[in-house]
């Protein structure tokens, strides 16, 4: 049976912090933008939260953008993405703002969305949705403070 003795343990115990930094910075970062299985915001046009006013299905034009398939309900939505795509992609690359402002990341729904002064924002859920609602203006300062950060 190995035995350790205290000199061992002690640096045992001193190299743990420095493996788990270490460790960190080998893992890959998340990706910039939120996309199950490659498509953004799960297929809905981005425009539409604009133009619609909520989450509409795309399908009849795509563009890929910052490693993500972005789908669109009509080729005059995918046209207007193209030309400003900063103007409707969702903040935080369409992870939940709520979990940003708390300095972590979670996937989103479509149908947890709110628009904010021009600005997309989606959330995990609809309880997610609910607390991004009591402060708003705080929680995008707090997202903003941990972004870019939280990508790993």
């Amino acid at each position: 049976m190995t035995r350790l003795t205290r000199r061992a343990t002690l640096g045992l115990g001193l190299a743990a912090p420095a493996l788990l930094l270490t460790g960190r910075a080998a893992l890959a970062a998340e990706p910039e933008i939120y996309a199950e299985a490659g498509i953004a915001i799960d297929g809905s046009d981005p425009v539409a939260y604009f133009a619609e006013n909520g989450p509409v299905p795309g399908g009849a034009a795509d563009h890929d953008w910052k490693g993500a398939t972005w789908r669109f309900a009509t080729p005059e939505n995918a046209a207007a993405f193209k030309a400003d795509p900063m103007a409707y992609a969702p903040q935080f690359g369409g992870y939940c703002a709520f979990a940003a402002s708390r300095g972590y990341l979670a996937p989103t729904i479509p149908e947890a969305w709110t628009l904010h002064k021009g600005q997309l924002f989606l959330n995990a859920n609809l309880r997610a949705r609910t607390l991004w609602l009591q402060d708003i203006e705080g929680n995008i300062a707090k997202g903003r403070a941990n972004w870019p950060g939280i990508l790993g």
